[in-house]
């Protein structure tokens, strides 16, 4: 029997709204249709009224989760205009800052895969060790999230010489937990049947779809910005890319349990090696021109795009997050899979649709700028075509749904 299953746009699965509809035979998912535009705040568009380094604070409020991952994409896009460099120590310091990101992002992403199957100890386990990273991140800038520390030309608050051994002991308390989490990926036999050849990707998926991040490396994809398109001090410690090979769910875990130990060992010697110097170039104006910037996200590269005619605020700026590239593996990886497996491939990218939606409105290939009144009537159109499809009656949908404003 042929059905259609609606996930979304509000599910317990995802933290934020996003719409998928899976249409099934039986249990098994022929089609996947996935409608985003549900969590539009316009921030590219508000980026052009505001100032260089205000840029910097609207860009952070993407997203929660990969706070400073925006901000360091777009301190890297206003250098590259500037052509500028950061001094080496708030390079250091936007190497740790990053990778306790990567730490906190993985560990939440973790925790919710055990939750997504059942498996609630892990997730408990998951989130306690996470805690401990916000623990350092609080001490440190200040914030659990958002933690306002990059800035066009350096970084805003330096790292104090007497945290630096509380920040190392932290993190050693954290070791046992990764390696218990390491430990239970590779011995236990329900993770294994739960996980293992459920969602799989190939290299020539993953270059179709152009995915990014982890969801990549687990398919065998060697991709990191981190050492591909070296910035900050990653060029100057020692790490490694972790690539899977499966490309399936379980393979996408295991390649985000290896990062976290490799982004340990970055933060332990980025706060050795932190050189003395200045932290902030100090920079007050920009040239005309455009700039790009790029970060390895934990969910892949981030890329921003900027061009200035000069004055204090952008023409233009654009974003690309991963998700918005990663997304789009789930047309080839759900199909022909389960109904109860095919959640846990929608999540198994790690989502963040905050950061995938900032649509711009096309028009006979100009961009043009909708005001509050005119997005009214669109919907208004669309409520009375909707209710036309339905058989209801126009008026009381309009009334149920509230007066035009």
């Amino acid at each position: 029997m042929k059905t259609i299953i609606p996930i979304g746009p509000y599910h317990p699965l995802q933290e934020e709204p996003e719409f998928f509809e899976l249409h099934v035979e039986g249990e098994r998912v022929e089609k996947l249709v996935i409608r985003i535009g549900y969590n539009h705040r316009g921030i590219e568009k508000l980026a052009e009224s505001k100032t260089y380094d205000q840029v910097i604070f609207l860009v952070e409020r993407i997203c929660g989760i990969c706070s400073t991952s925006h901000p360091i994409a777009a301190a890297n896009a206003l250098e590259d205009l500037a052509g500028i460099r950061a001094p080496e120590r708030a390079l250091y310091i936007r190497t740790v800052i990053g990778e306790l990101e990567r730490l906190h992002s993985h560990l939440l992403w973790l925790g919710l895969a055990g939750h997504f199957i059942g498996y609630n100890t892990l997730w408990m386990w998951a989130w306690k060790a996470r805690e401990p990273v916000l623990d350092i991140m609080e001490r440190i800038s200040g914030n659990r999230n958002h933690y306002a520390m990059m800035k066009a030309g350096g970084v805003r608050r330096d790292l104090k010489a007497e945290d630096i051994p509380w920040v190392l002991k932290t993190l050693d308390s954290i070791k046992p937990d990764i390696d218990l989490f390491h430990k239970a990926l590779d011995d236990d036999p329900v993770l294994h049947l739960r996980l293992k050849n459920v969602g799989v990707l190939t290299p020539e998926d993953i270059a179709v779809t152009g995915a990014l991040g982890p969801t990549a490396r687990a398919s065998g994809v060697d991709i990191d910005i981190r050492r591909d398109e070296p910035y900050a001090a990653y060029d100057r410690v020692e790490w490694k890319v972790i690539v899977g090979s499966a490309g399936d769910v379980f393979d996408k875990a295991w390649v985000r349990v290896l990062e976290m130990k490799e982004s340990i060992g970055i933060i332990e010697q980025c706060l050795r090696a932190l050189p003395p110097g200045e932290i902030d170039l100090r920079l007050k104006e920009m040239p005309p021109g455009e700039g790009i910037g790029r970060h390895e996200a934990p969910r892949g590269e981030c890329f921003h795009y900027v061009l200035s005619d000069g004055s204090s605020c952008p023409v233009r700026y654009k974003i690309r997050a991963p998700s918005f590239m990663n997304l789009t593996t789930n047309y080839i990886a759900a199909r022909g899979e389960t109904v109860a497996d095919a959640t846990l491939i929608l999540a198994a990218v790690d989502p963040c649709y905050c950061c995938t939606e900032r649509m711009a409105v096309v028009s006979g290939g100009r961009r043009r700028t909708i005001d509050g009144e005119r997005l009214v009537e669109i919907s208004r159109r669309k409520t009375l075509r909707l209710a036309s499809e339905l058989g209801v009656e126009p008026e009381s949908t309009l009334k149920k749904n509230g007066p035009r404003s």
